[in-house]
């Protein structure tokens, strides 16, 4: 009997980073990736043939022409990280046409394949907005259309999970996630401090949880191994810090010697307005979104309690974090 992997959304950037740790480890016997975007950067083990990839669209029914005779059911993992996530970046009704068909669809392909174990990444959007800090039982206001579509996938999974008592399921909720070829919003703060132009948002005082891609597939790897049916855990790396400091760090540790510019939400929103209205004139887009600073200001103070109360162990600190991407992708911070 062959254990496999099957990654649902597995040719994005935590699909593949964690596809890259599981053959590096040998965890399964087999992998298939299944995905509307084609999986890049593996093709000696495609030729081997214990990576296949399936062009999927979560949003119909799943259905593979795959020999699954062999599969032994008990160890194998269904992973769903299928989303449409970028936030601003679609329409409202996007994020509900993949998130929550998506979770369905997959849920069906669990039960037609008799695999029992799902492993889903939400995202901490359920949680919404708030001042004080989150942990895994704190209650869920999800505001945006992400959030939303992400709180109600995870219910779709639990029901999967009530069927049957020999089924597992685990629920991980990142933080911001970043590392080595990432454009996200670390990478958008690391260029900005280079050139000077990154601004503080309210002096920096906020907490923004940030988690490094290679801890949180340490985590996923972590928490597979436990004997608990329904896991719930947040990814951030522990101890947060707040943004001021991440930006003295990142400075010291880059050698950044120029002047970090502080100003007010409101003012930084307004700009941001104005200048999503000259790119549109121009006919170009910009990172600079009246939405995204206003999240920029705004904390995510969020605690992984399960991971510190189960022993996990957090090797990804902010300095630590830029340590290892350096030594890994020194081009990024050319």
């Amino acid at each position: 009997m062959r254990a496999f992997a099957i990654i649902f959304g597995g040719s994005g950037y935590i699909g593949t980073h964690l596809l890259r740790e599981l053959l590096n480890k040998n965890e399964f016997d087999d992998y298939i990736i299944a995905d509307i975007k084609t999986l890049t950067g593996f093709d000696e083990y495609i030729e081997k043939g214990n990576v296949n990839y399936i062009t999927t669209d979560v949003r119909k029914k799943i259905e593979f022409d795959l020999d699954f005779s062999d599969i032994d059911l008990n160890k194998s993992w269904i992973f769903n990280f299928a989303a449409i996530h970028r936030e601003p970046g679609h329409e409202f009704q996007e994020y509900f046409d993949t998130n929550i068909p998506g979770a369905e669809n997959i849920n069906d392909f669990a039960r037609e394949s008799k695999i029992k174990n799902i492993f889903f990444t939400s995202s901490i959007a359920p949680y919404g907005k708030s001042l004080d800090q989150r942990i895994e039982s704190s209650s869920l206001y999800p505001e945006t259309a992400y959030g939303i579509s992400k709180g109600f996938a995870e219910k779709i999974h639990k029901e999967w999970l009530a069927e049957d008592n020999s089924r597992k399921l685990i629920i991980v909720r990142p933080s911001v996630i970043f590392g080595p070829k990432d454009p996200g919003n670390v990478f958008r703060m690391i260029k900005a401090l280079k050139k000077g132009a990154f601004v503080l948002p309210d002096g920096g005082k906020v907490i923004k949880a940030y988690g490094y891609v290679y801890g949180l597939v340490e985590s996923m790897l972590f928490t597979i191994k436990k004997n608990e049916r329904c896991i719930i855990y947040n990814y951030a790396e522990n101890p947060v810090v707040p943004l001021n400091e991440m930006v003295n760090i990142a400075k010291e540790d880059l050698n950044i010697k120029k002047p970090t510019i502080k100003l007010p939400v409101k003012i930084l929103a307004v700009i941001a307005f104005f200048v999503q209205i000259l790119f549109k004139i121009i006919g170009r887009k910009s990172d600079i979104h009246p939405v995204r600073v206003k999240k920029a200001g705004f904390p995510t103070n969020i605690k992984p309690q399960y991971l510190i109360d189960n022993g996990f162990q957090f090797k990804y600190d902010f300095k630590n974090a830029l340590k290892h991407w350096k030594s890994i992708s020194p081009e990024d911070f050319d």
